[in-house]
């Protein structure tokens, strides 16, 4: 059967080998892989625009903050402990679009993610926490439970971090 089709009998199945070559799993897995290459295709690339979007976001934020300092400096209320806060949680805020960002690209480059997300969501709950005031409360046992689960959120995600950290490690 030289130079022929190959016919040959795997896990049950016969296979041509000249459409599905040995090392393929199986006839259907290889044909579902070739139907989905263009919608994981499309999603890179929209991954990937996302990417910039968010870098877009980020200068736009860069330049917020600056302008921010500035009106700080000129005004004289650089010592203001609500205008230091509403300055830091801008730039908390920033940090975590880095986190999304480097999220979306690891994706993309299929790389782990797991790590980058929880390294998100700690600095979600940490701008939280920064940014965290009684007025925003109608009582005193309302701010308590929050507080509470904010520490709770931020001890498990701490935890989980470290797990991965040293999975990956």
């Amino acid at each position: 059967m030289a130079g022929k089709e190959e016919r040959t009998r795997t896990n049950g199945l016969v296979r041509d080998s000249f459409f599905y070559p040995t090392g393929h799993s199986t006839c259907m897995g290889n044909r579902l892989r070739q139907l989905s290459a263009p919608s994981q295709t499309a999603m890179d690339w929209l991954v990937l625009a996302t990417a910039y979007v968010l870098l877009i976001l980020f200068l736009v934020g860069v330049f917020d903050i600056l302008i921010g300092l500035y009106e700080l400096f000129v005004t004289g209320q650089f010592t203001e402990p609500v205008a230091l806060v509403r300055l830091l949680d801008t730039v908390l805020l920033l940090l975590i679009i880095v986190e999304v960002h480097r999220t979306l690209l690891a994706y993309v480059r299929d790389g782990p993610v797991v790590r980058t997300v929880i390294g998100a969501a700690i600095i979600a709950v940490a701008r939280e926490i920064i940014s965290f005031r009684l007025d925003d409360f109608a009582t005193t046992d309302d701010a308590l439970v929050a507080a509470t689960a904010f520490a709770l959120l931020l001890i498990v995600l701490v935890i989980a971090y470290y797990v991965v950290y040293a999975r990956i490690e």
